[in-house]
């Protein structure tokens, strides 16, 4: 036995599938900034910034959200600037 080599596993899908799951089908997410043209997005709208940070205050990200990646942009530039005018908190309060 040569030291080093070891020997390759077969994934061909072939025999028991005993611990595979199959992954459910689940929806495509919908950006509601193109769905909804109206909502406008806004520095000094903390209501609509509030769910679009995690309770850690970070920016939540696009595969979480579903958000498109045009309105993702400007979600960021709206979050970060009102953190720097402190609308909204950078972090949460740490005691």
């Amino acid at each position: 036995m040569a030291f080093g080599r070891d020997k390759k596993k077969s994934y061909d899908g072939g025999g028991d599938d005993k611990g595979m799951e199959k992954r459910a089908f689940q929806r495509r997410k919908v950006c509601r900034f193109c769905a909804k043209k109206e909502i406008i997005i806004d520095y000094k709208d903390k209501f609509l910034l509030k769910p679009l940070i995690t309770e850690r205050c970070k920016i939540v990200p696009r595969r979480i959200s579903g958000t498109c990646s045009r309105h993702q942009r400007k979600i960021t530039q709206a979050i970060k600037r009102a953190r720097h005018l402190a609308v909204i908190p950078y972090t949460t309060a740490q005691w």
